[in-house]
C-alpha cells in the first residue's frame, strides 16, 4: 500500500498545481510535508490529508505556522 497526501486549498477544494507524490512508508510521507510545506504553502495549498491508498488516516492539517 502507498501513502501519499491530498493537498486543499483555503475553501478545502484540492489546490489546483501542486502535484502530490507517492511514498512507500507513513514516515516518508510525513518526513516530505515536514520540509516541503513552505512551498506547498506558496503554492496556495492551505491543508493535507494523509491516505494510505483510499483510507484517510488523518487530516486536513492545517501548513499555516500559529500565530505568535
Amino acid at each position: 500500500m502507498t501513502w501519499h497526501w491530498v493537498y486543499l486549498d483555503a475553501a478545502g477544494a484540492p489546490a489546483a498545481g501542486a502535484t502530490p507524490g507517492q511514498f512507500p512508508t507513513q514516515g516518508d510521507a510525513e518526513s516530505f510535508i515536514g520540509q516541503a510545506w513552505p512551498e506547498l504553502l506558496a503554492a496556495s495549498v492551505e491543508s493535507v490529508t494523509l491516505y494510505e491508498g483510499d483510507r484517510a488516516v488523518y487530516g486536513p492539517m492545517s501548513l499555516q505556522p500559529p500565530a505568535h
